[in-house]
């Protein structure tokens, strides 16, 4: 039983054993299997480490970036352009502050209720916020909402929004709890005086960059840099909190004070205006105001010109079959409605440049001004096979320098050219400026057309010698003209005076840039006696302001044979006072449609409207010449707040008449014309109260060529008043013939004795 036992144990214990080397081994496959489990996961873990550490320390800032970029908005902050101002500080272009409305179609979203699903109060949404974009901004509903449900993730609805308009937006958004819509700053320029110095000034495009004039040629200095904001979105495209915002802030542009003087651009646009229109010149004109010592120009002005407002939109000289045109000869009414004549344009001076062929003479020492039956002219010139006539038909017979330029004489400056000859006419040529532009600071400056001097013969060199078949601008003759005023010296011509930076209150300003000694002192000084005599003897009589001496020259060229539909020009040049002179002016009027289309009679008059009140404003002192009507002036008492029984007493006590519709208790409530008004004795004044101010306009009748006295008579017929200066008969008006205006006001008429010289 003993070994029985025993066998049953090794059995036993072979059964143990075996279980436990399967244990074992079940035991070592395990830890096995752990180890590479182990060692996975370190690598795994390593390499997430490494990832994490190359996602941090390597693509961080990167990824930091995009992430930030996808969840933020950056508005473009617009600096503020620089203000222009004239030469008094009165701002001529401003930026004020406006809003450019857009909207993010895709964040336009609404929570459908009362049965409604999401996207049908989405739909609903963008049907009211169409409508309340058209309604405050006047736009098309429709085109606002085909915007609204764009593919793409911003669309603008308006730009350049005033602040009232983004106001009402405001209130209708937070009434509506609307979502998607930006309201960005933003700034428009404004021109305040719309027309003034149009052509001059320029205009600005949509993003507020200079396209012309000016705004162009400054277009630096004006526009400043612009600014930017960075900030955080949620999905509704609002703003939320964030430490990472940024802000830089704009940089505004530099302020502009130009030379010109408002108040002498507004003088001289008045009465270019008049001239064109009394004149019916089809190709319009200009006129431009020189300080012939400094370079700065006073006054620039083409007619006609334009609303700088609203640019796009062609003015009435420009608007006839507009609807009816092509896109690119709209194009063309527009570029030629923006052009700066003064500048770009290229025409026949004619005899306006006499002035700088007897210069030419003078300074080589082949004329002087007075010596005796130096020229002869019997009405024509021959050259070579060419006969060239003299507007004299009869001629002029034997004349010195003097009498050449007074009666604007052509076979007498035919004559002079010869003495000059070809080589000097040209040295003078370049000398003065003519084959290069002034460099005034504007842009697109136009170049003149010479022939080259190889090709000049005895016939071009003759037709040169008198202002004709070849081509300037307008820039290129004033600055020559003005060497005559400045002792013989060019200087260039410039329309800004100073660059202020608003920010540190610097003023930059623009110096005066001699370019030559063109000629001497004493040639100049004997021409400025040359001009006065045109003015006072002369062809250009018409062109005398009381109280002033006066130098200038008149111009007629003539039709270029290859553009006869150009028609004449008729210019007038004047340099004034004649001594220490202050202002020099070149007047042009293009294919007048007159029967006297001659510059001493159309232009000259104009260019004594503009002086006789331009002098007097720069406070240039009167010496007290020239002669006027002998006329009793009464200065128009005040009548306002009297009743109309006392009214008549004082006003026939100062021998003055008056009318009216109202009561004698009745009280004054106006009077036209102003208390303090130049009357002549026997003028009216019309009488205004509160029951009764109909008023009575009145077309003012053509006063040419009459007398004051009849001049007089015909305007107290129509209840109007005249005002006049001069002696002779009438040469010019204003207003002019066939404007209406209210009875009782002033007609103002520059008179001129009668001439029979020469006017061209």
């Amino acid at each position: 039983m003993a070994k029985k036992i025993k066998k049953v144990n090794i059995k036993n214990n072979k059964t143990t054993n075996s279980k436990k080397t399967k244990k074992s081994n079940t035991i070592k496959i395990s830890a096995k299997k752990l180890l590479i489990l182990a060692i996975i996961f370190i690598v795994i873990f390593v390499g997430l480490l490494g990832r994490i550490a190359w996602l941090q320390f390597i693509d961080g800032e990167t990824l930091k970036k995009a992430k930030y970029s996808q969840s933020t908005s950056s508005t473009l902050i617009s600096a503020k352009r620089g203000t222009i101002y004239d030469s008094t500080g009165k701002a001529l272009a401003i930026s004020v502050e406006v809003d450019t409305i857009s909207v993010n179609p895709q964040y336009i979203k609404a929570k459908g209720k009362n049965g409604k699903s999401d996207e049908q109060a989405t739909e609903e949404l963008k049907r009211n916020m169409s409508d309340a974009f058209a309604r405050i901004f006047a736009l098309d509903t429709e085109e606002v909402y085909n915007k609204l449900t764009s593919s793409n993730s911003v669309e603008t609805i308006i730009s350049k929004v005033e602040t009232d308009k983004v106001d009402e937006l405001r209130k209708w958004i937070k009434e509506n709890n609307a979502t998607g819509i930006n309201i960005d700053e933003d700034v428009k320029r404004y021109y305040p005086y719309d027309n003034l110095a149009s052509n001059l000034i320029g205009f600005c495009g949509a993003n507020n960059q200079g396209l012309d004039g000016i705004e162009l040629s400054y277009d630096d200095e004006l526009k400043g840099t612009s600014g930017k904001l960075t900030t955080a979105k949620d999905v509704t495209s609002s703003a939320i909190p964030d430490k990472n915002e940024e802000y830089i802030a704009p940089e505004n542009g530099s302020n502009i004070y130009l030379t010109i003087d408002s108040n002498i651009q507004t003088i001289a646009e008045k009465y270019l205006k008049q001239a064109v229109e009394e004149n019916n010149c089809e190709r319009g004109g200009n006129v431009v105001m020189m300080n012939p010592t400094t370079g700065e120009i006073l006054a620039m002005a083409t007619y006609p010109d334009y609303n700088l407002n609203d640019p796009y939109t062609p003015s009435a000289w420009y608007s006839n079959g507009w609807d009816n045109l092509s896109t690119q000869d709209k194009t063309n009414k527009l570029y030629a409605m923006w052009r700066n004549r003064t500048v770009l344009d290229t025409y026949e001076p004619g005899s306006t440049f006499k002035v700088i062929t007897g210069l030419i003479g003078l300074e080589e020492n082949v004329v002087e001004t007075d010596t005796a039956d130096d020229f002869f002219c019997d009405g024509i010139e021959t050259v070579l096979d060419r006969d060239i006539k003299c507007t004299a038909l009869s001629g002029h017979g034997r004349q010195t320098l003097r009498n050449a330029l007074e009666n604007s004489c052509n076979p007498a400056l035919i004559q002079l050219g010869r003495r000059i000859g070809v080589d000097n006419f040209y040295k003078y040529l370049e000398a003065f400026g003519f084959f290069n532009k002034t460099g005034i600071d504007l842009p697109s400056e136009g170049t003149s057309g010479f022939w080259a001097k190889e090709n000049v013969g005895l016939v071009e060199l003759a037709t040169m010698s008198f202002g004709q078949r070849f081509t300037i601008t307008p820039i290129q003759l004033i600055t020559a003209i003005s060497a005559v005023a400045n002792e013989g010296k060019i200087v260039t011509p410039h329309v800004v005076k100073q660059i202020e930076n608003p920010d540190t209150s610097t003023v930059t300003n623009i110096e005066t840039k001699e370019v030559k000694q063109v000629v001497s002192k004493e040639t100049a000084n004997k021409m400025k006696d040359l001009m006065k005599s045109v003015v006072e003897e002369g062809g250009g009589k018409y062109a005398q302001v009381k109280g002033y001496t006066i130098g200038g020259k008149t111009g007629t060229s003539e039709p270029d044979p290859n553009h006869p539909e150009n028609g004449y020009v008729a210019s007038f040049a004047a340099i004034a006072p004649v001594e220490n002179t202050k202002i020099v002016t070149l007047l042009t009027l293009y294919a007048p449609r007159t029967s006297n289309y001659y510059g001493g009679s159309i232009a000259a008059p104009a260019v004594s409207q503009m002086l006789s009140e331009i002098l007097p404003y720069l406070d240039i002192p009167s010496d007290g010449s020239s002669s006027t009507s002998d006329q009793e002036l009464v200065r128009t008492p005040d009548v306002t707040n009297k009743t109309i029984a006392e009214a008549q007493r004082i006003l026939q006590a100062a021998g003055l008449l008056y009318s009216t519709n109202a009561s004698a208790d009745d009280v004054v409530k106006e009077q036209v014309p102003a208390k303090g008004t130049q009357l002549t004795s026997g003028g009216i004044v019309k009488l205004y109260t509160e029951g009764n101010d109909d008023r009575v306009s009145q077309t003012v009748p053509n006063l040419k060529g009459v007398t004051f006295e009849q001049a007089k008579i015909m305007l107290k017929a129509k209840n109007l008043n005249i005002a006049g200066t001069g002696s002779g008969i009438v040469i010019a008006q204003n207003p002019q013939a066939e404007t209406s205006i209210d009875e009782g006001m002033v007609v103002n008429v520059t008179l001129q004795e009668k001439t029979s010289t020469t006017q061209h």
